[in-house]
């Protein structure tokens, strides 16, 4: 696509561009929101830089996308209840969301797209990496692509039931946890996604299995379902299916979690990072 009002040049071969030429903390024209609609659709995440965004201008700009979605276990500030503050501390050894994953793939509705805004970065390290999930399906074979075309998979967030156990939220963590009946009301969440997902936008094809919260396959047992799936996890993120994005304070980053998964690097001990996410709502995914 030829774009007007914006530039937009790939960070790698497989995913991911940087967008220039948009002041996100203005109102868009339309035509420059859909410039960037289009490469968020052909790149799968984009990165501004040197972004100046109070959180109602970025809570703005996701919800062109979708409704926006509240995390059901981690604390929102009172007032902004779509925010969760991603942080870590320099006392701290835990960082949220490691490991590959897409977010929240757990719910009926998983989210469509996720922002995350830097506030605070460490002097080096903390960069997130991105894999290209239609990449990882047209690289199957063409007997695999068939059996994984009829599979569902069971999405749970039982990640956190463990996590939660082992008391890996602790009083002194910076991110801290809703309070038990609502976690309690979340963590007997299970629905079934297909394995391989159809993109409500592009109609491409996507494998749609995560390490974070896939438990097995429907209609499979956990043992069964588990050679198959391990494949699958180290065959999603093989590396030139990936990009990796080095932040700096104003750098935002808006990823498509229907057809890419992405890691946080968690190799910054002793310095601070605090990030702003918002997500959007997808459908039901097909």
């Amino acid at each position: 696509m030829a774009y007007e009002t914006i530039e937009v040049k790939p960070l790698a071969g497989a995913i991911g561009a940087e967008v220039f030429g948009a002041d996100l903390s203005k109102e868009l024209s339309q035509q420059t929101y859909s410039e960037i609609h289009q490469a968020f659709l052909s790149h799968l995440v984009i990165f501004f830089r040197d972004q100046d965004l109070a959180i109602d201008r970025q809570a703005a700009f996701v919800r062109r996308l979708g409704p926006l979605i509240e995390d059901p276990f981690v604390k929102a500030p009172e007032d902004r209840p779509e925010l969760l503050v991603v942080a870590k501390d320099k006392h701290e050894r835990l960082a949220f969301g490691e490991g590959w994953h897409s977010d929240s793939t757990f719910m009926e509705k998983p989210p469509m797209a996720s922002c995350l805004y830097a506030k605070e970065v460490p002097v080096s390290g903390g960069d997130t990496m991105f894999s290209n999930q239609y990449l990882a399906y047209d690289a199957l074979s063409a007997g695999l692509k068939k059996e994984l075309d009829s599979l569902k998979a069971v999405h749970t967030p039982e990640g956190y039931a463990q996590v939660i156990a082992k008391g890996l939220y602790t009083s002194d963590r910076t991110m801290q946890l809703r309070n038990d009946e609502v976690m309690q009301e979340a963590l007997k969440i299970a629905v079934e996604h297909p394995v391989v997902r159809t993109h409500p936008e592009t109609g491409k094809k996507a494998l749609y299995v995560n390490r974070a919260y896939v438990k097995r396959f429907a209609g499979w047992t956990e043992e069964e379902s588990k050679p198959l799936l391990e494949f699958l996890y180290e065959h999603v993120v093989r590396p030139e299916f990936t990009c990796r994005f080095r932040w700096r304070a104003g750098s935002m980053a808006l990823w498509d979690n229907r057809a890419a998964q992405h890691r946080p690097i968690n190799d910054y001990h002793g310095q601070r990072r605090v990030m702003h996410r918002i997500v959007a709502e997808g459908d039901r995914p097909v």
